[in-house]
């Protein structure tokens, strides 16, 4: 054993190298890719979590009391700390500004204790004045023209009217789930807050609605939970929505929970599983190619073992014997790939990520490189030891001959496997449309996720089956001698024919090399281009919900004076400034954004791409906006739920903006709007903003999208912060589209692909240039014997130049058709990773010139130390043999 290990380190030392490259990459891809996800999974949780001021909202349920509330929430387990928290309606607020009385609707008065906002950071954000006391929120003070030291009465129903002097303004970031009708599904919720929200100290609201024995109007109990959940948000998900059921049976009815942390982490949960399903759509098959590159390298000098075990049968060694050395061949390779693997994993994780371990727990960390390692291994077993343990146990005359039958028409070409597996490819990628290519279905408020794996099937036998046709088709160009010669021509010259009688005589070699280094392209250009769409999309999602570079919004019913359009446009960095009116109209029932525009400017400084429109362009019908005034865009829902056609009378209901009573104005349908700036995803409208000031009587601004000249949007928003002051609310597209690509929604595509796009360019110059020089390697005989017969220099390179050229050719022509129809069915199966979804692929030019760039300098490289090899004296190649 001792000797032959030393035979193989000292006569198969390159071979060994590039066997071990191979698993390396295999184990180095699988534990990046492994331990990354398992880190942004943990990431996923972290962020859901932070993102969440108030845990739960126990709402106390009538006639149950809440000081036994108080106490059963005291000794529950996993509550870090609770705060009581009261809510009470008005019929609406006054305010008396400059002798004019002004009113508002219906509204909400909180009351809340003294530490709240230091308990729950992030409920409450202060604009102006103090953050303690009476605040009034942003939007009503907008409303009433009121501020600090104001005066605001309140219309108690039942009582008699009382009034507050207000302290500050405060925004509400979390309205939505603040005033959640705790307990009701999904569909039941309220559409929106309340417009009008009062915030007062707890003791002042005790003292307005209630007396010391008196029961609380409404009641909630707000609770911080011990963060301490599992990584996966799956897993997250489960304890903390088992822990509020459990909340609930202990309340025995008295309360319900509003589990806005499990609602945050049921959002993440479906991110987690698309970014496992990532990575076996985009890791596996790197790994699977590292691990064909394998069988490649070690399968070239599948002559050479056999040579090898015929000398040691001559010298008695036996089956046994020949199996035990391939044993320490393969333990020898697969341990020293592994090692290389996870050390390259380890600098991969160092410098793309700042960490060895990417971030994961060390648990994690040991686990991934486990399995990793484990794979390596069977890598090994699969193309090292398998193949050299059968040839020692049927190596024979008769089973040589059934060998070389075989090579020459392979049983999988006699039965037509590539064509099954593409015809199959198909059938299962249009069954899977059929459903929408809903991967991943996960029932609101079910701990159950499915996955619909059948769609794996789809992009796996068109990748297999396209292997195969490519083996096909390079296996018959090169079995027709004629053609060959032709493209030889312009290189052999006069050797043509026997350059192409060489070709067709060593076809298996050049077509396992072209097959394997067109594998490796495909993986590269359809990797490449699902990460450049999602980045399209990502960008295109973060332009739709912000709006534009840097989006002004301001409070519905604010009358904005022209002066603050020509104050943003001052402001450095500013190019363009659109104004965008934000009201809400009723559909019959239904109360939808209404978005109000200037046809005219609106195309020119906002970016609107056709995809968001259907039944025409978006100029189109921004146009028909600009000449038929009382048109109207409306979404597909709506068209669908309202049964609507083209040029239909579209009667909604607007609030006049003198009375702030509700009317009717006729619009007319012309089209439907997909997608739009800063609108919701379901239902909204689009419509002429004159016609609706002079329908309305108001041509209140909502918000302000600013476009700017290049400079970052971020620096141009701390800029309009400065010129604006607290009131308005400014957004920019740079922490817009963190906050949209740092989660997949929740999982960094980015970080996943810079592992992805490396290894592809690897795998790509590894398959063509290695699997190159292996070849030509197994052929020094050949040259070696051309060389004694006359053979000059030019005349050997004619050999490697045109195989050079053919291998060359191949693999762009046929790993490049591949990879773009490998990318066209990825981007389709995975539809629920895009937001929207992308009307076409965008494709990485820069990258993939940058494979083509690396491929010609492996190919020439290879084709370079070919003919310096082949130059070499050849006795001196013979007695090497």
């Amino acid at each position: 054993m001792l000797i032959w290990l030393r035979g193989l380190l000292a006569r198969r030392t390159g071979r060994l190298v590039a066997a071990a490259a191979g698993i390396a990459v295999a184990v180095a891809l699988l534990a990046s890719l492994g331990v990354f996800l398992s880190a942004a999974k943990s990431t996923m949780t972290a962020r859901s979590v932070q993102r969440v001021p108030v845990d739960w909202q126990i709402e106390v349920q009538s006639g149950a009391d809440p000081t036994a509330v108080a106490q059963a929430l005291q000794h529950a387990p996993g509550i870090e700390a609770v705060r009581p928290v009261g809510f009470a309606a008005v019929t609406g607020f006054e305010s008396r500004q400059g002798g004019q009385a002004l009113t508002t609707g219906p509204g909400q008065v909180i009351g809340l204790p003294p530490d709240y906002t230091s308990v729950f950071p992030g409920e409450l954000r202060p604009l102006t004045g103090s953050s303690q006391g009476v605040l009034l929120a942003q939007q009503t003070a907008a409303n009433l023209h009121a501020g600090p030291g104001d005066t605001i009465t309140l219309h108690r129903s039942g009582r008699p009217d009382a009034t507050v002097r207000v302290d500050g303004i405060a925004d509400l970031p979390e309205a939505n789930s603040l005033f959640q009708k705790v307990g009701a599904p999904v569909g039941a919720q309220p559409q929106a807050p309340p417009d009008n929200v009062l915030l007062l100290p707890a003791d002042q609201w005790q003292r307005l609605y209630g007396l010391p024995n008196d029961q609380p109007l409404h009641q909630q109990f707000h609770a911080r939970l011990v963060h301490r959940l599992p990584s996966d948000p799956a897993a997250a998900y489960e304890q903390v929505t088992g822990a509020a059921r459990n909340l609930e049976v202990r309340l025995a009815g008295a309360g319900l929970v509003g589990d806005n942390l499990g609602a945050a982490l049921d959002a993440a949960r479906s991110d987690a599983l698309y970014a496992q399903i990532l990575f076996l759509f985009l890791g596996l098959p790197g790994a699977v190619l590292a691990a064909l590159l394998t069988a490649a390298i070690t399968g070239s000098g599948a002559v050479r073992r056999r040579t090898d075990q015929a000398l040691l049968r001559t010298r008695g060694a036996s089956t046994r014997t020949l199996i035990r050395l391939a044993l320490v061949e393969a333990a020898l390779v697969g341990v020293a790939g592994v090692l290389a693997g996870l050390g390259l994993a380890a600098i991969i994780g160092l410098l793309a990520f700042g960490s060895v371990g990417f971030g994961a727990s060390p648990a994690v960390v040991v686990g991934g490189g486990a399995v990793s390692a484990i794979v390596g291994l069977l890598i090994a077993g699969a193309t090292i030891l398998l193949p050299a343990a059968r040839d020692a146990r049927t190596l024979t005359v008769a089973s040589a001959r059934r060998i070389i039958g075989a090579a020459r028409s392979p049983w999988w070409m006699r039965y037509g496997l590539d064509g099954w597996l593409l015809l199959g490819s198909v059938a299962v990628f249009w069954v899977t449309s059929q459903s929408g290519y809903h991967l991943v279905l996960v029932p609101e408020g079910v701990p159950q996720i499915s996955v619909d794996y059948w769609a794996f099937t789809g992009p796996a036998l068109l990748w297999a089956g396209s292997g195969l046709l490519i083996w096909r088709l390079t296996h018959l160009v090169l079995g027709s001698r004629r053609l060959v010669k032709r493209l030889a021509q312009p290189l052999a010259s006069g050797l043509a024919n026997t350059v192409a009688a060489t070709l067709s005589r060593q076809r298996r070699l050049v077509t396992r090399t072209v097959a394997i280094a067109a594998l490796a392209v495909m993986f590269a250009v359809s990797t490449a281009t699902f990460d450049a769409t999602y980045r399209q999309q990502a960008l295109v999602d973060a332009q739709l919900t912000n709006g534009a570079d840097v989006t002004v919004t301001e409070s519905p019913g604010v009358q904005i004076p022209p002066s603050q359009e020509r104050q943003i446009t001052a402001v450095q960095g500013v190019s363009a400034v659109e104004p965008i009116q934000h009201r809400f109209a009723y559909v019959g029932s239904d109360l939808q954004d209404l978005y109000g525009i200037r046809p005219a400017t609106l195309p020119h400084t906002t970016q609107l791409q056709d995809a968001y429109f259907i039944g025409g362009t978006a100029r189109a019908l921004i146009d028909r906006l600009a000449r038929q005034p009382n048109a109207i865009l409306v979404s597909q829902e709506t068209v669908h739920d309202y049964q609507l056609h083209i040029g239909d009378l579209l009667r909604l209901r607007l609030q006049d903006g003198r009375t702030k009573q509700f009317h009717n104005v006729d619009f007319h349908y012309v089209g439907i709007a997909a997608e739009f700036p800063t609108a919701p995803h379901d239902s909204f409208l689009i419509a002429n903003a004159a016609y609706v000031a002079a329908q309305t009587g108001s041509d209140a601004v909502g918000a302000f999208l600013v476009t700017t000249d290049g400079t970052p949007a971020h620096t141009v928003a701390d800029r309009l912060r400065s010129t604006l002051g607290p009131q308005p609310q400014i957004t920019d597209l740079d922490t817009t589209r963190r906050v949209i690509g740092s989660s997949l929604t929740a999982v960094d595509l980015g970080g996943l692909t810079t592992i992805e796009l490396t290894f592809a360019l690897g795998l790509a110059v590894a398959a063509t240039a290695l699997l190159l020089i292996l070849g030509f390697t197994e052929r020094r005989r050949t040259f070696a014997l051309a060389t004694v017969l006359g053979a000059r220099s030019r005349q050997l390179g004619a050999f490697v130049w045109t195989e050079v050229l053919l291998v060359g050719a191949g693999t762009a022509l046929f790993g490049g058709l591949g990879g773009w129809a490998l990318s066209q069915m990825l981007v389709s199966v995975l539809t629920g990773v895009f937001d929207p979804p992308p009307s076409a692929l965008s494709v990485p030019w820069p990258y993939l010139g940058g494979v083509a760039a690396v491929g010609v300098l492996g190919l020439a490289g290879a084709g370079a130390a070919a003919v310096r090899a082949a130059r070499r004296p050849p006795l001196t190649v013979l007695r090497d043999l």
